[in-house]
Order: structure tokens, then sequence, then C-alpha cells
């Protein structure tokens, strides 16, 4: 696998999102779309242009949409439904749990504009407690791609597993970080190595934690930088062995501290390897109207946060 180190280029997930819709489409004539009035946005109107037959907008109401997906999958259908993650999760989270979940519905729930980087839009628009509110229910696979070409790879490979599948997608274009892309599922990637602290991101944050592990470097710390797309189920060993091979770890994700990869890392940590450990992410606070990156600066999820908590866990190892 290659790596695009420099980040210089960015692209959305979202556009490779509805490519991917597209290319599954021809291959499964078994597949439905379904969307929440946002298809211009979440990138689902590239499937509708090409099947208008098997793609349906039910308007502005997320618990319909979850209700009717349900409904698709027990009829046998493979179905990807899609809205923005505030209301897709928020709104129609009992649909999602007592209608997709209990009885393991075939449905891969897409979901876009997640976290801070909505920006603009505010906290009305602003889900920081998605992967939290998706990775309780029982089940459930939880899935953050770092940029464009992962999420198209891990949208191709969710209609692979028979049930539900819940996959997190950005607003704002990412930096590219993948040139080729080969992977065992659920398993975190290994982007740089390190042997003085581990580096573990999901999202946006991946790309944070790159920058980071080059400050770092220049400092002289070598840091390992792993891409934790698979929240759940999280793949135990590779935590356990970074842990192992590090000493200690930082989490880093544009979603609330309570819940998500931090909460995910610390549970396996807690109970087989104990090392030092610092979770970045937002500190029980609500999102606010701002430009991205002004938002990041500002809740403190930015490279330079990660530097500063990975200088804390290495002292906190001596």
């Amino acid at each position: 696998m290659k790596f695009d180190l420099t980040l210089s280029e960015r692209k959305h997930m979202r556009i490779a999102y509805g490519k991917a819709l597209v290319e599954l489409g021809k291959e499964h004539p078994n597949m439905v779309v379904l969307d929440a009035d946002l298809s211009e946005s979440t990138m689902t109107c590239m499937f509708a242009k090409e099947f208008p037959e098997r793609f349906f907008n039910v308007g502005c109401a997320e618990q319909n949409l979850m209700g009717m997906s349900a409904g698709f999958a027990l009829e046998g259908k493979t179905v990807f439904t899609s809205a923005f993650a505030m209301f897709g999760c928020g709104r129609a989270w009992e649909q999602i749990r007592n209608t997709i979940a209990y009885d393991r519905l075939n449905v891969k729930i897409v979901l876009t504009h997640a976290g801070l980087t909505v920006g603009k839009d505010g906290s009305s628009h602003q889900i920081i407690e998605d992967l939290s509110l998706m990775r309780v229910i029982p089940g459930m696979h939880v899935m953050v791609p770092a940029d464009a070409l992962e999420a198209e790879y891990l949208v191709k490979s969710s209609i692979k597993y028979h049930g539900p599948v819940y996959i997190r997608l950005s607003r704002e274009k990412t930096p590219v970080i993948f040139k080729d892309y080969d992977f065992d599922l659920h398993k975190p990637i290994t982007i740089i190595d390190g042997d003085d602290v581990t580096l573990a991101a999901c999202g946006v944050m991946v790309s944070e934690a790159i920058k980071a592990a080059q400050e770092l470097e220049k400092q002289k710390i070598r840091a390992k930088v792993i891409n934790v797309n698979t929240i759940k189920p999280i793949h135990k060993e590779s935590i356990i062995q970074s842990a192992k091979e590090t000493g200690a770890i930082v989490t880093a994700e544009e979603h609330s501290i309570y819940g998500g990869l931090g909460s995910a890392v610390a549970e396996v940590l807690v109970e087989n390897y104990p090392v030092p450990m610092k979770r970045i992410g937002v500190v029980d606070r609500f999102g606010k109207s701002g430009e991205p990156y002004d938002l990041m600066a500002e809740y403190n999820i930015t490279a330079k946060d990660i530097v500063e908590a990975a200088k804390e866990v290495i002292k906190r190892k001596k």
C-alpha cells in the first residue's frame, strides 16, 4: 500500500461515495438507495440519475427513511440509505435500533456532514455523538474513512457483509492519503512506523496525526500513526500490539471524547495492556458556527494538539 504524506491534494468523500454507488448498482440489480431530500449533498443523486427506478427520496423524514429502509431489506433488497449524520443518527436512532439493527437487516447507513467540519451550519448540524450512538447498538458495524479512496473502498466492501453498517462521511474535501488501497477489513492501517508513541486516529484526524508525526520527527520523536477506520468491531490485537511496541497512545477523532474512538481504544487497553493514554476530541461541548479548520483549532483537535498530547504521554511512561 502506498501513501501520499504530502497531504497536498484534497477530494470529497461524498463524491467517492456517489461513484461507488453507481458502480455497485451496475453489479447488484437487487440494490436500492434511499435519501431524505439531500441527494445533491450526499451525492446519492449520482445513483438516482443512473437508476431512477431504484432510488427513493422520502423527503425530510429521517425516521421514515430508516423505516422504509428496513422494509426494503425485509423484502430481500440490499439497501444503502443516506442523510446528514445529525438527523440520520440523532432523529432516527430508535428506528435504526428497533427496525434495522434488532433484526440485523441488510442496511448500509452512510451519513454525511458529520463532525465540527460541517462548519457554518453550526451546532444544530454538527453531530459529535454519532459514533457513540451507533457503536452502542448491538451488531452494528461502525466505519470512518480517512479519505475519498478509503470511503469508496469501505462502501464497496460493506456490501459483502450481510447486516447493518454505519459509515461516517465528512462534508469538506479531505487530504488524499492513499495512492492505492488494499487492506484487511477492520484491521488498523499503519501509515507511519515508530516506537516512541502511537497516534491512533480516524476520519479527518488521520491527516492531522500524520502532520503531528512529521513535526514530532523533527523533535527526534518517532511516532507510529495508525488509521483506525473501523471503530466497531475494533481490532483488539492491533491496538494491543501498538501499545506493546510504543508504550503510549494518543487517540484523535472529530467527535466527542466520550463513546467514540478514544473510548473504544481505552476499553481495549484497560482490560488487556494499560499504557499512558490521551484522548484528542471534543471535550463536553456543543459545536458552533465557523470555518471548519478554525473550529478544529478552537476545539483543540489539530496536529499541534496531538503533538502536545504525544509529549505528555511519553513523559508519563518514563
